[in-house]
């Protein structure tokens, strides 16, 4: 017969279970609908900020075109889609985070940046452009779901060498 081991079990503590009592407290609904509240508020000035935003990208876009894609001039190019991509969504333009984020994937690695064709960054900011003129908010319409996989489908032939 085999004996069963001996031992003793010792509860330990978590040290964040500690600091908040063993639970954290209730998310706040009143803070989250005063939250909502001044959005909703602020939402009339989302396409003239998002234009503004866009007026950037043209503008980066536009050096790159004098200047080549230096590293610089694609920096530059590169923070303006990434504004775009945390912005989109916020200003009620989710297809521009998409589209901003297939851009700024064919762009993030700074090895990578001067070879990235001229042609699919202009096609990614000439759709977003269009995006915001045609008032094509997301994927669900079909010309900016068509926009958004293409572009996708390019970034991807480009990455895969």
């Amino acid at each position: 017969m085999s004996e069963s081991p001996k031992g003793e079990m010792i509860p330990v503590r978590s040290p964040l279970s500690a600091k908040v009592g063993g639970r954290f407290p209730g998310i706040d609904a009143d803070a989250i609908a005063k939250a909502e509240a001044a959005l909703a508020s602020l939402s009339n000035n989302f396409t003239q900020w998002l234009e503004e935003e866009i007026t950037k990208l043209e503008k980066a876009r536009q050096v790159v075109h004098q200047q080549g894609l230096n590293a610089e001039n694609c920096e530059r190019l590169y923070i303006s889609a990434h504004d775009l991509k945390g912005l989109g969504t916020t200003y009620e333009f989710p297809i521009i985070t998409r589209l901003a984020a297939s851009l700024c994937r064919l762009i993030d690695e700074p090895e990578r940046r001067s070879k990235a064709p001229l042609l699919i960054i202009d096609a990614h900011i000439d759709a977003i452009k269009a995006a915001v003129r045609a008032n094509i908010r997301d994927d669900g319409h079909p010309v900016g779901k068509a926009l958004a996989e293409e572009l996708e489908a390019n970034v991807n032939q480009f990455l895969a060498g």
